[in-house]
């Protein structure tokens, strides 16, 4: 193996390390998080969405609209919630939750509601994860570059084989760091336990408390959904599952595609 291997080699180790210093975190001491952050941990800000519209659906303040949307119904009420207070000024129009989860105001809270969790080393900060895939994408082209340039015309191929494996080593390395998620291992021990200590009920009439309600919502999705508020997440097209004819946002003259990425309890949603 020629010296000059060596140096893309280097190079390759010196990217595969930034990269593995960006996606490091440090888990700190942080309060009792609320429903909205543990379904952004769980599943993204469409799953934070979703928890925001199911408490102000408890309080009336939304409901389903037409063909698979969401309207506001009132006013918000007394919720100093940044992302649902985001989410119900977006709501000027029946909008699908697509569309909600990319307005300006809703997107606004959901960026700082991620920030928030980046600092308590929940959730690796995007800027950095975004910096580290880039670095990451670099090993392998830079190791392909480095066989290329130095490859012998002629001879004996040893040297090649040689360079050839050393170079797997960076390249599966950085194929590994590639799969890192977005959430930490803290976050993730964290929405373990807290499944432990609340496994989902059998029946609805089971939980009677609103505020379960949304920690069910936010720990487990569209098992909850159903559960808990099958007919609001059914016509407000919450689930995963459920199909849309059209995806947008329904206006006062009728459909529009092309515009446009509650009770708790036993009580009826």
């Amino acid at each position: 193996m020629t010296t000059g291997m060596w140096w893309f080699l280097g190079a390759a180790v010196v990217q595969l390390f930034l990269a593995g210093l960006l996606l490091r975190t440090r888990s700190q001491e942080r309060p009792e998080l609320a429903p909205e952050a543990l379904a952004l941990l769980r599943g993204g800000p469409r799953a934070a969405v979703i928890v925001a519209l199911v408490a102000l659906h408890q309080r009336g303040a939304v409901a389903a609209g037409r063909r698979g949307t969401v309207r506001a119904n009132g006013g918000a009420g007394r919720t100093r919630d940044p992302l649902q207070l985001g989410v119900h000024r977006s709501l000027q129009r029946a909008l699908a939750l697509r569309v909600l989860a990319g307005r300006p105001k809703a997107r606004q809270a959901l960026d700082a509601l991620r920030a928030e969790l980046g600092r308590s080393g929940l959730l690796r900060p995007p800027g950095r994860l975004r910096a580290a895939r880039v670095l990451l994408v670099c090993v392998p082209v830079t190791v392909g570059i480095g066989l290329f340039a130095t490859a012998p015309t002629a001879g004996d191929p040893l040297p090649s084989l040689l360079a050839l494996a050393l170079g797997a080593i960076p390249v599966l390395a950085a194929a590994a760091l590639l799969c890192v998620p977005s959430t930490t291992r803290a976050a993730r021990r964290l929405l373990a336990n807290l499944r432990a200590r609340h496994p989902l009920p059998a029946h609805r009439r089971q939980v009677t408390d609103a505020k379960d309600v949304l920690l069910y919502v936010a720990l487990y999705g569209d098992p909850a959904l159903t559960l808990f508020l099958p007919h609001f997440s059914r016509d407000g097209g919450l689930l995963r599952r459920h199909h849309n004819r059209d995806d947008g946002y329904a206006t006062g003259r009728g459909w529009n595609p092309d515009n446009g990425p509650s009770c708790p309890g036993g009580m009826p949603d």
